[in-house]
């Protein structure tokens, strides 16, 4: 039984044992290659007795490292302490000349303040001066921003920008060149306000091209170049034809001004140098205003057209009937191309007949002849009722599409109900401006009409008193 027992503790201290060893292969491994950087292979430790070699070479390996680095440590130590107290050494000399700057900035302000106050009292009004100087700077740069004679005379901006920028400052006075320079900009402004001058310069065209031509500027209001309006962009320093020109009332005066040899010419002048242009040029003409009327104005356009063409028809028709009977009542002999000469041919065509029939028979020939001259005039009256109608129409059309932009959109932007308001507006106009002079019309041709049947009916009655006195 100790037999048995002996070897099997021997069996276990075995395995125990290679199990170590097992281990501290493995460990011995790691630490010789992280720390001596051997490479050495598991396989190679044959016994422990080879592992315990090369765990002590490991160990000595690593103990003279530490001690080569206690050794580098221990020679910068002195050193890190004399950096430590050359850095203590700065930070007191900063601290003391951060102490004296403070001291000194103090005292400057102090002295600063007492020389800017010793500076007002010394100055006294003429600060005022100065300040009134760099406002009538600002005021005349604003002036030659907007001013046409830039045009002619540029960079006149440049002096003044520069006498305001350096006037802003509390310490900068303007000197006596720059007072008689702002004075020369002034007087050279109102000089040239009242010359009609001719220049040359480059204009950039309304189609975008660019062209040297030659420039008539009317005093500080206006520029204008081979009948077309100009402007000034100050921004760019540049004159530019206006893409939209006024009415041509405006552009006959801007030409006769372009090809005038110094002689007096009625000119259309802006005083507001250009503002007034700009609003003028941005009013809509005539096509523009029928345009906002839509369908409904066209509608009524037509109906105006057709009622002015027969209108027309009928005061050539009228009055070639009328003539011909004026003329037919001054002879005695019937003539069968007028409404009268046809009536007096009743007349002529039953001698015989008693006076009642002719009587009848000449009131058929004036009712034949009545339709003649009053054709057409019942729809002349009718487009007269009809086209104030259409008109409201187009109102009430108008203002829906109002409201329901109104509904959509609120109303913070008037422009969104221009369109609906324009062609309500225009819509009634044009009615009303075809149904007046239709009113009218009528009235007229009706009249001329009406004239020409009494005379028809008075020439009857005529005759048939003369048949009268005759049968007697």
């Amino acid at each position: 039984m100790k037999i048995i027992k002996v070897n099997t503790r021997i069996d276990m201290t075995k395995t125990t044992i290679k199990q170590l060893k097992n281990f501290l292969i493995t460990m011995v491994s790691l630490i010789s290659l992280s720390a001596a950087g051997w490479s050495v292979q598991a396989e190679e430790i044959a016994s422990l007795d080879d592992l315990l070699a090369r765990l002590a070479q490991g160990n000595i390996a690593q103990s003279q490292q530490n001690i080569k680095r206690e050794a580098e440590f221990q020679e910068k130590k002195s050193q890190q302490d004399q950096w430590l107290t050359e850095a203590k050494g700065q930070r007191d000399q900063a601290i003391l000349l951060s102490s004296q700057l403070e001291t000194n900035f103090q005292d400057n302000e102090i002295e600063l303040a007492n020389k800017t106050d010793a500076l007002n009292k010394r100055m006294g009004e003429l600060k005022e001066l100065f300040g009134v100087l760099q406002q009538v700077a600002g005021d005349t740069r604003s002036k030659f921003q907007i001013s046409v004679i830039s045009a002619q005379i540029p960079n006149r901006g440049v002096f003044l920008d520069a006498l305001a920028k350096s006037m802003s400052s509390t310490t900068k006075l303007a000197s006596i060149e720059d007072i008689e320079q702002l004075w020369f900009e002034l007087q050279r402004e109102m000089t040239q306000s009242g010359k009609v001058e001719k220049f040359t310069r480059e204009v950039v065209l309304a189609n975008g091209d660019k062209k040297l031509v030659k420039i008539t500027r009317v005093g500080g209001f206006n520029l204008v170049a081979n009948g077309q309006y100009l402007e000034y962009i100050d921004e760019t320093g540049s004159v530019a034809e206006l893409i939209r020109q006024p009415s041509g009332r405006y552009l006959d005066s801007a030409e006769a001004l372009t090809s005038s040899q110094g002689q007096l010419v009625p000119f259309a002048l802006d005083p507001t140098g250009g503002s007034i242009l700009n609003l003028l040029v941005q009013a809509p003409d005539i096509v523009e205003r029928i345009e906002q009327g839509g369908t409904v104005g066209y509608i009524i356009l037509m109906i105006g057209a057709v009622g002015l063409l027969i209108a027309i028809e009928r005061f050539i028709s009228l009055f070639i009937i009328g003539r011909k009977v004026n003329r037919q009542l001054k002879t005695d002999q019937p003539n069968a191309d007028n409404p009268l000469g046809r009536v007096m041919l009743v007349k002529s065509d039953n001698p015989s007949i008693d006076t009642e029939t002719l009587e009848l028979k000449l009131s058929e020939s004036i009712l034949r002849e009545v339709p003649i001259l009053s054709k057409k005039l019942t729809v002349i009256k009718i487009i007269s009722v009809v086209a104030p109608l259409i008109g409201l129409l187009g109102t009430v059309t108008g203002m829906i599409v109002t409201f329901q932009a109104i509904t959509l959109f609120g109303t913070g932007d008037p422009k969104l109900m221009a369109g609906g308001i324009s062609q309500a507006l225009v819509t009634t106009v044009l009615g009303l401006v075809v149904a007046i002079p239709m009113v009218f019309i009528s009235t007229m041709l009706n009249t001329r009409s009406r004239s020409i049947i009494n005379i028809l009916q008075q020439e009857s009655a005529g005759i048939i008193a003369e048949r009268a006195e005759q049968g007697a």
